[in-house]
């Protein structure tokens, strides 16, 4: 059975994200699913669970009541559904243009050369720095959406927080060629783990949220990250072998 929640108290991503985690913790419920804008919880469960237990389960400054007429026969997805039902190339439009924009820059900056290591490499420095950009604007619910997937951050919380600088640092590298060598293979290391995430919550069929792009832009998890992280690890690897 499934069940729709007003949920009051969140003000922030990380809020959702720990609302759900709290929520996914309780025993009967099989899939959890929050929407900040909504204010609201989709709960399947497999018995009946009091609305207190879930209020108990949540810290004092969130409010969570059953809407009247919430149940469902079928499951919703909260997270594709925004303002309106909306399919996975329009979700991602914000991810596409970033990409278009960072090559033609990478590309224009060497049109005279056209040199296509020097374009991998300022293509890879605006990436980190753009993508760092976005996760840097709310630096306290980020990491708990990264660490959804990642399976470093869920490990070490700590990771998750200094991660947005972490990726700062390496786009100024590539932009300024600087201990290059090093920060390719941070870069594998770094991309190679959170690819291993994002292919498992991808093969698990999980419905959360992309924090690629901080927690600015809802983006769902898509096909479309693992292919991001794929560009920059192959990248890498090329810039390491030539």
């Amino acid at each position: 059975m499934t069940h729709t929640y007003k949920v009051t108290g969140m003000t922030c991503n990380g809020c959702r994200t720990g609302v759900e985690q709290k929520l996914n913790a309780v025993a009967g419920v099989e899939k959890a699913e929050v929407n900040l804008e909504r204010e609201q919880a989709v709960i399947t469960m497999n018995k009946h669970i009091a609305t207190e237990a879930f209020q108990e389960a949540l810290p004092a400054k969130y409010t969570i009541r059953e809407q009247q007429g919430s149940q469902q026969a079928q499951p919703q997805n909260v997270f594709t559904t925004a303002a309106s039902e909306k399919s996975k190339l329009e979700q991602l439009k914000p991810l596409f243009l970033i990409f278009a924009f960072i090559s033609g820059a990478a590309v224009l900056l060497h049109k005279d050369d056209w040199n296509l290591r020097e374009m991998m490499l300022d293509f890879m420095g605006l990436f980190y720095i753009v993508f760092s950009f976005f996760k840097l604007l709310d630096l306290r619910g980020f990491p708990q959406s990264f660490s959804m997937y990642d399976p470093l951050a869920k490990a070490l919380p700590v990771y998750g927080k200094v991660y947005p600088f972490i990726e700062l640092a390496l786009g100024l590298c590539f932009l300024m060629r600087f201990q290059m060598t090093a920060a390719l293979v941070i870069t594998l290391v770094i991309l190679g783990i959170t690819t291993l995430g994002v292919t498992r919550t991808l093969l698990d069929k999980k419905a959360i949220q992309c924090a690629c792009l901080g927690t600015a832009l809802k983006l769902p998890m898509t096909e479309a990250t693992f292919i991001e992280n794929a560009i920059m690890i192959v990248m890498a690897v090329l810039m390491l072998l030539l």
